[in-house]
């Protein structure tokens, strides 16, 4: 439509000329300027997740499963750290993390080997398993949030349940990963894509968590409840074949009903390497218990020459995060050696740096105590994992898988329950640490080389 100009006499266009395509063109370059990059590196991590296969078998939903679940937790941690820890004196956070453990490692410890077994008779309902542990810390990390900034009484049966709930989940995922191999994908491989993914997700968001703690204590709670909510939606999208028990039976790591005639297979009757494995990680798994309480309260009264309390903390960590990447990464190339004498020379390695660090007791020793804690402990349960893929049925396998993961949990806690109790003296609580380590080494390192010498070069993967 137009309208009649009575000065000039013409009809002129309603329409009024203004430079909108110009200003269109360029609003739309900024937008996918600012659009580009999380789109890009979303699309990054899409083809890394789901390379080789991983796509099509449903192992790359489980890798960024994982990567959520790291997320969520290091939030929770960061918050109960920030309440526990951090907020009050160093006397006082010891009586506070010491009632932590007592409330929830101690209930823990006799939970923890009731998981692995009730999960195994759930084959059929794995899917909803993980969904229901990422939606159970949901629903207690809001609960948390309201008792977060005082740090009462009800904050601990919360986080029982986050602890049980995590570990359900890790069991389940564990027995999880074998049924989601892309052809030609070793499981050495499969277990270090799924680990690592937690890793650098958990390295992404403790940034993200102590921003968020700067607002509000209860903020990183808040964030973590939205994290795990995603990641129960995430679970459902997981392919079915994850619900499929067909062909597998339950594992044992002893046999049962001696005097009867046993059709059940145990891991004890597959060959020593198993359990001569799972021992040496369960010292390994008793050291990084050990060395995150011990050294949490040791550096905070007594910090690294020049550093503060956080800032020592924070080198330890990074140290000990650093090497876990690496050895995670590493366990991936290491295809031609044998898994019981990498276990072996991880073992030796930790323990040779407890003892040097108990007598030369350093900053610097320190924190390459903790890198190399974590690369060992990395090397050493990928491979565990190995020989499990190795020597145990099939029928039975991720049944073993989730009862191995079970006892390594429970050895994390006994590790950091001695670390809680000791006085806090640098070369003491450092020869104990070597202590844990040599009790593995003593019980696991003869069997563990005589396997090896009897069985030849076994591939990792």
């Amino acid at each position: 439509m137009g309208h009649y100009d009575v000065v000039a006499g013409t009809r002129t266009s309603s329409r009024v000329s203004t430079p909108t395509g110009p200003l269109r063109k360029a609003g739309r370059a900024v937008g996918h300027a600012l659009h580009l990059p999380f789109t890009g590196t979303a699309k990054g991590i899409r083809r890394a997740t789901h390379a080789n296969g991983a796509g099509e078998s449903g192992l790359g939903k489980l890798i960024e499963l994982h990567a959520v679940n790291g997320a969520g937790d290091v939030l929770i941690t960061i918050a109960l750290a920030s309440t526990v820890f951090f907020s009050v004196p160093t006397d006082e956070a010891r009586g506070r993390v010491a009632l932590y453990l007592a409330i929830t490692m101690a209930p823990f410890t006799l939970l923890a080997p009731v998981i692995g077994p009730l999960l195994d008779r759930l084959p059929h309902g794995r899917r909803a398993a993980m969904a229901g542990a990422m939606l159970a810390r949901a629903v207690l990390a809001l609960a948390m949030s309201g008792a977060v900034a005082t740090g009462g009484i009800e904050l601990y049966p919360a986080a029982l349940g986050v602890l049980v709930a995590s570990k359900a989940y890790g069991v389940v995922r564990s027995a999880v990963v074998p049924r989601l191999l892309p052809p030609r994908f070793s499981l050495v491989k499969a277990n270090s894509r799924v680990t690592l993914a937690g890793l650098l997700a958990t390295g992404a968001a403790a940034p993200i968590g102590a921003g968020l703690q700067r607002i509000g204590p209860a903020w990183p709670l808040y964030g973590a409840f939205l994290v795990f909510v995603a990641g129960a939606f995430l679970a459902f999208t997981m392919p079915g074949k994850v619900d499929s028990a067909k062909g597998e039976r339950r594992a044992h790591l002893a046999a049962e009903h001696v005097g009867e005639a046993q059709t059940k297979t145990g891991l004890r009757d597959v060959g020593p390497s198993v359990v001569h494995a799972l021992q040496a990680n369960a010292a390994l798994r008793a050291l990084s218990g050990f060395l995150i309480f011990f050294l949490a309260f040791l550096l905070r009264q007594h910090p690294l020459a020049g550093q503060s309390a956080a800032v020592s903390l924070g080198i330890v960590g990074v140290a000990a995060g650093l090497g876990n990447a690496v050895g995670t990464a590493v366990g991936a190339w290491l295809k031609s050696r044998a898994p019981e004498l990498i276990i072996a020379t991880v073992l030796g390695a930790a323990l040779a740096v407890s003892v040097l660090t108990s007598v030369f007791f350093s900053g610097f020793l320190v924190a390459a105590l903790g890198a190399v804690a974590g690369l060992c402990q990395a090397l050493g349960k990928l491979s565990l994992d190995a020989l499990i893929q190795r020597d145990v049925p099939e029928a039975v396998r991720n049944s073993a898988f989730a009862r191995s993961e079970t006892l390594l949990q429970v050895a994390w806690v006994v590790g950091g329950a001695i670390g809680i109790a000791l006085p806090l003296v640098a070369w003491l609580g450092m020869g104990v640490g070597a202590a844990l380590v040599g009790l593995g080494a003593l019980v696991a390192v003869r069997g563990l080389l005589r396997a090896a010498r009897a069985k030849g070069r076994a591939p990792l993967g």
